[in-house]
């Protein structure tokens, strides 16, 4: 299906309904432009003050929304695309724009996390659930000046929910197909000297079978906890705590279809900071330590005498400083240093009962950042910044970025336009593990974007943005000949032994696309849809250029249509569209495309009590993200929630 055909038959559904939300939460009584994000500056700035596109997503989307994972609502947002090697708690990765899984940073709580000991040393999306979410910020387009390495395709910022009364709590409970159960409670207070929250939860499903060609179930379980705790030690001195944790234990299958293989997961993150204000609020400090573990171990019951055939730990700590100057109305400073410590250690036990060793490796990256926002006049917002960093493996790297915003007729109408640079370190394991190069480079990126929004009141909002960029010297895996004399790099450094291949940067890319999205709210009736479509194409010399990226749809889309009826229930249907893709680099496999469709229904009882229930894929579609891995069929959950 050509990109004409699907825009031109996708543009009379935009118009007359459109995003969930493309840009802000559609349900809220609040204009977008009347909401603070503070993902794109690091610190509260307003939404038409902001040059780069943003998603927003509050409590109220996202409870309507009905997500279990993370990933089923990042993926009905403009420019989203998902694969998933299974069921629920399988390996999962998200791309925004076309950037590669591991050239995106997810941030909970103000806690940049990942995992060093992973391949790309990105954040496996697979343990990350809806738990205690009050609200989600999709970034998209290169945003390392404040985000530092990784910050390619953009950031994915999470946060939990803060107390606002002196006591209040939250539960839901809901259960569904294949013996699905997912529990969660909270409970927090606000007080003059401490806010405090603390959260938990349970999931439980028999799953499907991971491979597709497999028939026995392989489940996943997983528990979390999140904890939040502001000290106001006076007027102008506060100190944050916060915590999150996660354990996880998934089934999964070899490429043969069934086994009885497991995986077991563990990460948590620590934040402590201290905060002091100055002049009435217009200088701000804070400085932190930030700490986030990931342990992940394999086991195989089959095997004679040993289960466990792979075990890693990945641990980053941060310490940042960040400072705020707000010396007029008309002009912000925001600027900080940090440190990033990465420590990766990994295993694969042979099968025997002989000790086996953790292997450690390292390195550190010392950074300094600023970014001025210039309002001259009215409506006119100038942004601009730069990043100099310092690895201990690769050296320096530094990075700009610019924009401008328009905002005209009160937020009605909205211009933005952005320059911004990014760049992903390689990983740990692409520099050392049995495949890895010690002299690789940073992989680096330049973008460019332009957008317009044009709001008719609270009736109609609409959006289109403009993307392009370009990225440079990317980690690929090269193979080795299997004939003649071997180079050098095909043997593990230091040694003798032969390898099939290592990481070498050896590639190109270029994407660039359109996303349209908009939302219409007329009295009961509501409507939200978007579009992407994403031209993301191999730029290295050879029989790859100018294909498609693996697994990044050339076309995707989402739309919802709902009724609020007045007695309390809220219906709606929602669909959701995934062009075809490739599933690797090289090959000719392709992946389908497929449509999706979902009903939704929640219904308030009484203030603070809501009974919900949905079918996801009515249609019981047969679909693949991943070649050769099974996908949801039609399922059906129901549940009750709870605020007091």
């Amino acid at each position: 299906m050509s990109f004409y055909h699907i825009a031109l038959s996708g543009l009379p559904l935009l118009f007359a309904c459109a995003s969930m939300s493309a840009h802000a939460a559609p349900a809220t009584d609040v204009r977008p432009d009347d909401e603070l994000v503070v993902t794109a500056f690091r610190t509260p700035v307003a939404w038409d003050k902001i040059a780069s596109s943003i998603t927003v997503l509050d409590q109220q989307a996202i409870e309507q929304a009905q997500p279990l994972a993370i990933t089923d609502i990042l993926v009905r947002t403009p420019g989203v695309s998902l694969s998933r090697n299974g069921g629920y708690g399988t390996a999962t990765s998200i791309r925004i724009r076309g950037a590669d899984a591991g050239q995106s940073v997810m941030v909970i709580d103000g806690v940049r996390i990942s995992d060093p000991s992973s391949i790309a040393g990105g954040y496996g999306f697979s343990n990350l659930f809806a738990d205690d979410i009050s609200r989600i910020e999709i970034l998209r387009g290169p945003q390392s000046i404040l985000w530092g390495s990784d910050a390619i395709g953009g950031v994915v910022n999470v946060q939990t929910a803060r107390a606002a009364k002196a006591l209040e709590g939250s539960f839901s409970f809901e259960g569904g197909s294949r013996d699905t159960i997912n529990a969660r409670a909270a409970v927090g207070g606000a007080s003059e000297l401490i806010d405090w929250r603390v959260a938990g939860s349970t999931f439980s499903t028999d799953g499907i079978s991971a491979r597709s060609n497999g028939t026995e179930k392989d489940g996943y379980r997983r528990r979390a906890a999140s904890g939040t705790a502001t000290v106001k030690l006076s007027s102008a001195i506060s100190v944050d705590l916060r915590g999150y944790w996660a354990k996880g234990r998934n089934d999964f299958d070899g490429s043969a279809g069934d086994t009885p293989d497991y995986g077991a997961t563990e990460e948590w993150t620590l934040y402590a900071g201290l905060n002091l204000a100055l002049l009435d609020g217009r200088f701000t400090h804070r400085i932190a330590i930030l700490q986030s573990e990931t342990d992940r171990q394999n086991f195989n019951p089959a095997r004679t005498l040993r289960a466990i055939n792979f075990d890693a730990h990945g641990r980053v700590r941060r310490y940042e400083y960040q400072g705020m100057f707000r010396p007029s109305d008309m002009i912000q400073f925001v600027f900080g240093a940090e440190r990033d410590e990465q420590r990766m250690t990994t295993a694969s036990p042979g099968d025997s009962l002989a000790p086996y060793a953790l292997t450690p490796r390292r390195t550190d990256t010392d950074s300094l950042y600023g970014e001025v926002r210039i309002t001259p006049v009215t409506g006119v917002t100038l942004s601009g910044g730069a990043r100099r960093d310092h690895n201990s493996r690769f050296g320096h790297n530094t990075v700009f970025s610019g924009g401008a915003v328009w905002s005209i007729d009160q937020g009605n109408t909205i211009v933005r336009a952005s320059y911004d640079e990014g760049f992903k370190a390689p990983s740990l394991y692409q520099l050392f593990s049995d495949y890895g190069s010690a002299d690789l480079r940073p992989e680096k990126a330049k973008g460019w974007e332009i957008g317009l929004e044009q709001a008719v009141g609270k009736l109609l909002r609409l959006s289109a943005t403009w993307f392009d960029r370009d990225t440079d010297n990317l980690i690929d895996f090269a193979r080795c000949p299997t004939t003649g004399t071997l180079p050098s790099q095909c043997y593990i450094p230091g040694t003798t032994t032969e390898r099939f291949g290592y990481y070498a940067n050896t590639k190109k890319s270029q994407a660039q696309g359109l996303e349209l999205s908009g939302s219409l709210e007329w009295r009961d009736l509501f409507a939200n849809a978007n579009y992407s479509w994403i031209k993301a194409e191999d730029r290295t010399p050879g029989d790859t250029y100018g294909r498609q990226l693996q697994r990044v749809p050339r076309h995707m889309a989402n739309g919802e249509l709902g009724y609020r009826f007045p007695f309390g229930l809220r219906t709606s249907v929602a669909v959701r569209y995934s062009g075809e893709t490739y599933d690797r680099a090289t090959g000719t496999a392709k992946l389908g495309d497929y449509w999706l469709a979902d009903l939704r229904a929640d219904w308030q009882l009484l203030p603070g009590l809501s009974l919900y229930g949905r079918v996801e894929n009515l249609s019981d579609k047969q679909y693949e993200t991943a070649s050769g891995y099974g996908t949801l069929g039609r399922s059906f959950y129901a549940g009750i929630r709870s605020r007091f």
